[in-house]
């Protein structure tokens, strides 16, 4: 199973535009991310919608960040990328019949929603100014 690093990917990429001097354009952000600029431009799409960062169109346009990172949270982030999934187990099924495997169901989905309010509670704790070397 692929893994999902958007969010660690957009991490590294916001840390790095701390220091950049000027806009950086999706081009150069695509390739240190390994993608290519249309999937490195929907992937920000919700960061730009959340104020996080800003980019600009033509001649001198590119991605920077639109508020200091002590302003913004592993949270932020995760919600803005479409909160994505956390873990890879899932039910066999989300109608079973099956009295046993409602069962199992019901215990995977309590563990897995309390698994993920910490994460949630953790995230909203990290700020990005945390992450720096």
């Amino acid at each position: 199973m692929n893994k999902d690093t958007r969010l660690s990917d957009v991490l590294h990429v916001l840390l790095h535009l701390e220091h950049a001097t000027e806009p950086v354009t999706s081009e150069v952000l695509a390739q240190n991310m390994g993608t290519n600029p249309a999937v490195f431009r929907r992937t920000m799409a919700g960061l730009r919608e959340g104020g996080y960062v800003m980019s600009g169109k033509g001649h001198g346009g590119g991605w920077s960040l639109a508020r200091p990172l002590d302003q913004i949270s592993l949270l932020d982030i995760y919600i803005a990328l479409g909160r994505p999934g956390l873990f890879a187990i899932g039910s066999r099924s989300q109608h079973p019949e099956c009295k046993i495997e409602k069962k199992v169901n019901r215990a995977l989905t309590d563990t897995l929603d309390q698994a993920e309010a910490l994460f949630i509670q953790r995230f909203g704790e990290v700020k990005l100014d945390q992450l720096r070397p």
